[in-house]
């Protein structure tokens, strides 16, 4: 197969598993998203997605964020781990959304990098998923698989970013970046790998990557 065919075959799969994608952090609107995400950080979905309805039953909007200390910040958030550089970055980031937005949150992700614990990826995620901009939010599952499907070196997050983007048709960018979380999570993980139920990277996984997987298997 030639990469655009094995591009083709790998849209195609995930979009016959996935034709309707779950969205991975609850919300209800561009700010409440921007803290979940934030949270996520270093935290697995389902934890956050059991403590942000604790925290936004509080404050849901910037407005009411900063009405609370950033030690009830952390006290609500502690469960999802890093809560004291998480609750400065939700309290200094709500009164900047207050005081430069009018308490909205910007759509641009260059601005949205600028907020307190506001790395790329998040900002990238807060576009695509509330705002529904094209962008390519690279978390460790699209890193691993990007990698197992030959489609980018593995060095770091960036490179991977950036040859998501070229190989990609940019109107399936939002898209496939849910389905490629959906699809490490549930048929291609770091750990517990079984390639029988792996079809994509079974059907056109980097060669060594393969290699790699039967060497393992056969010495067990």
């Amino acid at each position: 197969m030639t990469k655009s065919e094995k591009v083709s075959f790998t849209i195609k799969k995930l979009q016959e598993l996935y034709p309707v994608i779950p969205v991975p952090l609850q919300h209800k609107d561009p700010y409440t998203l921007l803290i979940a995400v934030l949270l996520s950080a270093q935290s697995t979905d389902v934890r956050v997605n059991q403590i942000t309805p604790i925290l936004f039953a509080r404050a849901d909007n910037p407005f009411d964020m900063i009405k609370l200390s950033v030690e009830e910040i952390k006290e609500i958030i502690r469960p999802v781990g890093l809560s004291p550089m998480k609750s400065k970055g939700i309290h200094g980031l709500s009164k900047i959304l207050i005081e430069k937005y009018e308490g909205n949150v910007p759509s641009e992700i260059s601005l949205l990098e600028e907020l307190p614990a506001v790395g790329h990826k998040t900002a990238s995620v807060v576009v695509s998923q509330a705002f529904g901009i094209p962008a390519f939010p690279v978390d460790t599952h699209i890193h691993r698989l990007m990698y197992r499907w030959g489609f980018s070196n593995g060095k770091n997050v960036v490179q991977t970013e950036k040859d998501a983007k070229r190989l990609f048709p940019k109107e399936l960018w939002n898209d496939l970046h849910l389905q490629i979380i959906w699809y490490g999570r549930e048929y291609s993980p770091a750990r517990g790998w079984d390639i029988d139920k792996d079809l994509i990277t079974k059907t056109i996984g980097r060669k060594k990557v393969l290699e790699d997987y039967y060497k393992i298997k056969k010495a067990r």
